[in-house]
């Protein structure tokens, strides 16, 4: 019989919590509509998270409504949280730049204007995988790269009306005649209608990860 004595049953409790947060790492990067990046890296296998957010502005906490109708600074971002045994920054990096247009400085598709402009915020650690992605997508189309890599910054979650859009269940009205469709269906009409995966697939063909 093994005997764990109370001292250090307390210890290995306070531990595991602590391992667990040093297994995992995240990445925060801007790419137009918040709901479309977090749909896209939810789905790559090595992704514990996403979270739909701010970055880069200068209010803290702002709400969706501040941040879209201009003046904060602030970016939709998405911070990603990963096992880095399973991926790295890099790769996610790769995936990133080909899940948008990094030629375009005004915005993403159909949405324009500062808050949806693409961006990378990277601390010292990740900066060298940022430029080294940064640097292959340059090679592979030949083109200019807009998309700065800032420094590190503060990220602020969105209400959790925006969290999980993609797949929500929650019932919207959509129309004047009472039409009421899910999150996840609106999503996609939205998805679609604003060009998002035509744009992509055009610039990237068969390098673009997530456009159907």
């Amino acid at each position: 019989m093994i005997r764990t004595f109370p001292v250090l049953a307390a210890a290995l409790a306070l531990m595991a919590p602590m391992a667990q947060a040093q297994s995992t790492q995240t990445i925060t990067v801007a790419g137009g509509c918040f709901w479309c990046v977090e749909a896209d890296f939810e789905k790559v296998d090595g992704v514990i998270e996403a979270v739909s957010g701010f970055a880069g502005g200068d209010t803290s906490n702002p709400t969706y409504e501040e941040v879209t109708g201009g003046g904060t600074g602030h970016y939709e971002a998405v911070e990603i949280t990963y096992d880095p045994s399973r991926i790295d920054a890099r790769r996610l990096y790769d995936l990133f730049f080909r899940s948008i247009d990094p030629t375009d400085a005004g915005g993403q598709f159909c949405d324009r204007g500062p808050s949806y402009r693409t961006a990378i915020f990277a601390d010292a650690q990740d900066k060298l995988a940022a430029e080294a992605a940064k640097q292959a997508a340059r090679d592979a189309l030949g083109r200019e790269i807009v998309t700065p890599i800032l420094g590190d910054a503060s990220f602020y979650p969105a209400d959790a009306y925006h969290q999980d859009y993609y797949k929500s269940a929650e019932r919207l009205a959509v129309s004047s005649v009472g039409l009421f469709v899910p999150k996840s269906e609106a999503y996609k009409r939205y998805r679609e209608g604003c060009g998002r995966d035509a744009t992509v697939k055009a610039l990237w063909g068969s390098e673009a990860p997530f456009a159907k």
